[in-house]
């Protein structure tokens, strides 16, 4: 469900027009915000307005494009079930964010993924470091100048250098001898017809 109007121009105003709407589209709504105004945004979205549930951080690489880089927070009002998404842009040459994490504590792992994933850092992060690449790893693979086929590493002790077999594996298993009695949708049609349990 989309937020009010009055929710808009509210911060519009409270922000001297550094928030901007973008047209409502199959009932999301979202605003591009600029980044020196974010954090008091978010804050007061919360405290005052009952945004208390962030949903995700993620980040788009508009590669080509002046700024290069977004970030996106989706909000959600439990009350209601409204959804905002607020849009930040983050230069090049500053790839860098205020950390909402004082905000909400979940955002502590998300912004630790943008900016493993994507290169951006978060001013007053608590604990900024790789949470999916390993510490020392020189890039950045969700970017789009990132090649697909990955880059070969050079810490093959750390690193998985050949390929991992997926067959025989630990997570591949073989259905349990007790599965039909466990399960309903397993049993003999006769068994489930005839109200046997």
């Amino acid at each position: 469900m989309a937020v009010s109007e009055e929710l808009f121009k509210k911060y519009a105003s409270r922000f001297a027009e550094r928030v901007c709407r973008i047209p409502v589209f199959r009932g999301e709504e979202s605003w591009v915000v600029d980044i020196s105004v974010l954090h008091g945004l978010l804050s007061q979205l919360k405290k005052e307005d009952g945004f208390i549930y962030l949903v995700d951080i993620s980040s788009v690489d508009n590669f080509g494009k002046d700024p290069r880089f977004e970030i996106v927070y989706e909000l959600c009002r439990l009350e209601d079930l409204s959804h905002l998404r607020i849009k930040t842009t983050v230069q090049e040459d500053h790839l860098s964010a205020p950390t909402i994490s004082d905000i909400w504590k979940g955002a502590n792992w998300l912004e630790r993924e943008v900016y493993d994933m994507m290169g951006i850092s978060f001013s007053g992060h608590p604990d900024l470091r790789r949470i999916l690449m390993w510490d020392g790893y020189p890039y950045h693979p969700l970017r789009k100048d990132f090649p697909l086929a990955g880059k070969p590493t050079e810490m093959p002790d750390i690193a998985f250098t050949k390929p991992a077999p997926l067959e025989g594996g630990p997570f591949i298993t073989s259905p349990a001898a007790i599965a039909p009695e466990k399960e309903p949708h397993a049993r003999p049609a006769e068994v489930v017809e005839g109200g046997n349990s």
